[in-house]
């Protein structure tokens, strides 16, 4: 089992920035590759952005590409999202999520990031 859990939500003007965090904790030596999702009010989720934990590959929703930065800290099992230039519709409930190789999920209970002025 890995528990994740997900920090750094807020309020935020547009064009501001934020960094979410996230911690792993558990068996994290079952983790493949870390992502973060979303999900706007009243919307479906989608995902993000991804990384591999033991890869430099990172790959991100067209929507977000150019704005936000995943990274990761494997010596401490943490996960980043670093969202710049904030927009009103990236405002949504931001989850991070551990895959184990084969497929596997575990989910954190999500981070609301709300972007208004």
């Amino acid at each position: 089992q890995v528990h994740l859990v997900e920090s750094g939500g807020g309020l935020v003007q547009p064009g501001g920035s934020l960094r979410l965090s996230c911690l792993a904790s558990g068996d994290t030596g079952v983790i493949w590759s870390l992502r973060w999702y979303r999900q706007p009010p009243g919307k479906q989720r989608e995902l993000v952005a991804t990384a591999l934990r033991n890869d430099d590959l990172r790959e991100y929703s067209g929507a977000v590409k150019g704005r936000f930065v995943i990274s990761t800290d494997n010596a401490n099992n943490e996960v980043y999202l670093q969202m710049n230039n904030l927009k009103p519709e990236d405002t949504a409930k931001y989850y991070c999520v551990a895959a184990e190789a084969a497929g596997y999920e575990y989910w954190g209970q999500g981070t609301q990031v709300t972007v208004s002025s």
